[in-house]
């Protein structure tokens, strides 16, 4: 049982992994969106969705070439809903999680086909995030 809840603790101690869960309050995301918005490599984010996947955090489905995932509805993990409930909870008027959903707005408004190919290219100028490069808690990612 500790190590259940080992993993779930270790998956949300992230500030990106933390920054992925609050944009994914919002409703299901394209890999190439999260990309887009915190402005990491693709195989970054990959391996910080896997670690939220791997604790119960996120669920997963492939349309086509894309793969979307969302906060997990059903939990196989005992504490995930717990730790989800608590990451809801917090940072909402933190400064990187604000111009996170800022941008989530506008890449909503881009084809996700154009997103994956162009990234933050593809957003109207003046998008490009003044958080680029910090945490959640505004240290160095």
């Amino acid at each position: 049982m500790i190590e259940t809840f080992e993993t779930v603790a270790k998956a949300v101690a992230d500030p990106s992994r933390v920054r992925i869960l609050k944009l994914l309050e919002a409703g299901e995301l394209c890999v190439c969106q999260i990309t887009t918005i915190l402005g990491l490599a693709t195989p970054t984010i990959s391996k910080h969705l896997a670690a939220l996947k791997v604790a119960g955090l996120l669920q997963q489905r492939r349309d086509g070439k894309w793969v979307y995932y969302r906060l997990a509805e059903r939990a196989f993990n005992l504490y995930a809903p717990s730790f989800l409930a608590m990451v809801a909870a917090a940072l909402a008027d933190d400064p990187t999680i604000v111009e996170d959903r800022r941008l989530l707005t506008m890449v909503n408004e881009v084809p996700v086909q154009v997103l994956c190919d162009q990234g933050r290219a593809a957003l109207p100028a003046g998008a490009a995030s003044a958080n680029q490069g910090i945490s959640c808690c505004g240290g160095p990612i």
